[in-house]
């Protein structure tokens, strides 16, 4: 259990968390949510000890281990599987020591923590673990150097997934995970058997992997249980109440203070406007937390051109003499909204070069209309920025004709206000960044936008408002995302990327990422020669088998509702007062307990399932 105890934060005199407090239950998988600069990635650093409090207290169970993506990521010669192992610094302890240990009661001890710890699957989980983050077989033996940053990000992310941390915090571990990857690594989360915080901007994400949710807002911090639409739902009904209440109390004072300022001079009044007056001072003021402002995103409009705008035929494009992609025959026209799907590697940031003119084709027929303008985005793009440079100063590098309350107006469009359009780009946070990049990309009113991974500096106000722009817009888009949610409140073509060329994928999002969980699950394994077939069972085996099927699903479903009202006992705050020691110890064994029966039950439902299922063959 993480118990967060009026704790007290500042930086450089502006204080992040106040007073703040909440109780995380053993095994809960919470998203953390906020806006960007309110404290988030601080809370992390502040749960692993990195920073002193100023008041308050974090408190775990005594030897829970902390684990999180290191920020410094492996370069070395060690090869992923390696680095992955490594992780496990017990088991890679045990095994060195294995190598050299000569007193038999010392190996005896080691072997059999090795096997209480299942060392020798220990290759298979995190060769696993690699290929759901996007890596092939073969990358498995190479060495950390031979990948990029973003690649050697993955690697950080598979060995703490590997080391299974009794608290894992995992800050928007998805920003360098393409879709695929990013769907995986829901599931795992779903299914980890400890303690899950993540900061996560994604609400597919936030949506499917976890239980509550750890909102950051105005210094305090609010767990609120269920996924991430549902916490939505309660914290609008929270502000409309507050707001509500705040506007009684608004009039409330109004009264009081009216009666003061009416009779506070007249002699037979001046008691009561006095009892009056004490009575507003000791009013004190409702907060109602407000909304992050929708900062919309305001993109140019193009005149319309006629369809299509981009033509290919028989199409071959790559790099130097490499070709990447071949047979594309593609149409795109003013009004298509198209998301590319597809493993990283397999030719989508190429397929986006190409179309943004960016890459030549070196074979087959491409036709653009002669005035077609292309808008592109793509994540090193934020790097590229001048950062000695103010926003004011990337337009008026661009556009110096224009005045300079045009070049404010643009960037107020794009929610860069008046303190952003002086500061130099290295002292803009990441979201602001983006914002700018995604300005220039429209600067000149494209007929078609490109974007690759838009949101991922991007908090999830400022994706909604992305959501709005794209809406909004009159221009052809093309979008590369991990988001589930942006993919499907855009798209309304997919087009799969894979072995080396460019087809429609027929299906919707669900049923493709249906597809991408059905290949994470094993295979079974192939039997050396095929069993003989059993005899068939009577019918009466059969009726017994099935009653029996029955009896195990009905003992699954009752300690299952046992267990959620367990979980919702262990979530209330109440239960974690000092006066209540005793209670919460006899709750916590109960629901050990339970979650022991449910796994007893689940196998016996199993073995009812197979056995039912081999009578019936």
């Amino acid at each position: 259990m993480l118990r967060i105890d009026s704790i007290t934060y500042s930086v450089e005199g502006r204080p992040l968390l106040e007073e703040a407090s909440a109780t995380i239950p053993t095994g809960h998988k919470v998203g953390v949510v906020g806006r960007n600069g309110t404290g988030k990635s601080t809370l992390f650093r502040i749960i692993r000890g990195e920073l002193v409090l100023e008041t308050g207290s974090i408190s775990l169970p005594s030897q829970a281990r902390i684990g999180g993506v290191a920020q410094e990521v492996p370069s070395s010669a060690t090869s992923l599987l390696d680095t992955v192992l490594a992780a496990d610094e017990e088991r890679a302890s045990l095994m060195a020591e294995a190598e050299t240990a000569t007193d038999g009661m010392r190996i005896a001890e080691i072997q059999s923590r090795l096997a209480d710890i299942d060392a020798w699957s220990a290759e298979a989980r995190a060769a696993s673990i690699l290929k759901g983050l996007g890596f092939d077989d073969e990358d498995h033996l190479r060495p950390c150097s031979d990948f990029s940053g973003g690649w050697r990000m993955r690697v950080a992310l598979a060995a703490v997934l590997f080391s299974q941390p009794d608290l894992l915090l995992l800050d928007e571990p998805t920003n360098y995970l393409d879709l695929e990857g990013a769907l995986w690594l829901e599931s795992y989360i779903a299914r980890y058997p400890h303690t899950v915080l993540i900061v996560s901007h994604d609400r597919g994400l936030l949506n499917r992997a976890v239980g509550a949710i750890l909102h950051l807002e105005d210094r305090k911090l609010t767990l609120y249980q269920g996924p991430y639409d549902t916490f939505a739902e309660t914290r609008a009904a929270r502000i409309l109440a507050a707001q509500s209440e705040a506007r009684k109390q608004d009039a409330r004072r109004a009264h009081l203070q009216s009666f003061v300022d009416r009779f506070r001079a007249k002699a037979s009044k001046a008691k009561q406007a006095q009892s009056r007056l004490k009575m507003i001072e000791k009013m004190k003021p409702i907060s109602t937390p407000q909304e992050a402002a929708l900062r919309a995103f305001s993109f140019p409009e193009p005149e319309e051109m006629s369809p299509p705008i981009i033509q290919i035929e028989g199409g071959v494009t790559g790099y130097g003499d490499v070709e990447i992609l071949n047979r594309l025959n593609l149409r795109i026209d003013q009004d298509d909204r198209i998301a590319l799907l597809g493993k990283n590697g397999q030719g989508k940031s190429t397929l986006s070069k190409l179309l943004a003119d960016r890459l030549p084709l070196m074979a087959g027929k491409l036709v653009r209309s002669s005035k077609l303008r292309i808008g592109y985005f793509a994540q090193h793009q934020v790097d590229e920025l001048y950062v000695d440079e103010t926003p004011l100063d990337h337009l008026r590098r661009l556009r110096p004709e224009e005045a300079p309350t045009r070049w404010r107006t643009r960037l107020a469009g794009f929610g860069l206000g008046a303190a952003q359009a002086e500061t130099e780009v290295r002292r803009l946070s990441g979201g602001q960044k983006a914002r700018l990049s995604l300005l220039l990309a429209t600067l000149d009113a494209p007929h078609m936008l490109i974007l690759d991974e838009p949101t991922n500096h991007l908090d999830i106000e400022s994706r909604e408002a992305l959501v709005e722009a794209l809406t909004a817009y009159s221009g052809a888009v093309i979008l590369v995302s991990h988001d589930m949610h942006l993919l499907s409140l855009v798209a309304d073509r997919l087009w799969l990327v894979s072995n080396g060329s460019v087809a429609a994928y027929e299906g919707d999002l669900d049923s493709y990422r249906d597809m991408l969980l059905s290949r994470e699950k094993p295979a079974p394994k192939a039997e050396a020669k095929a069993p003989e077939k059993p005899k068939r069972a009577s019918r009466d085996q059969i009726l017994a088998l099935r009653s029996e099927v029955r009896k195990s699903e009905a003992r699954v479903e009752k300690l299952t509702e046992m267990r959620e009202k367990l979980d919702a006992k262990l979530a209330d705050p109440a239960l974690y007062g000092p006066e209540k020691a005793t209670d919460r110890e006899v709750w916590l064994k109960k629901h050990a307990e339970c979650l022991e029966a449910l796994e007893r039950a689940e196998a016996l439902w199993m073995e009812a399932l197979e056995n039912l299922e081999l009578a019936e063959a």
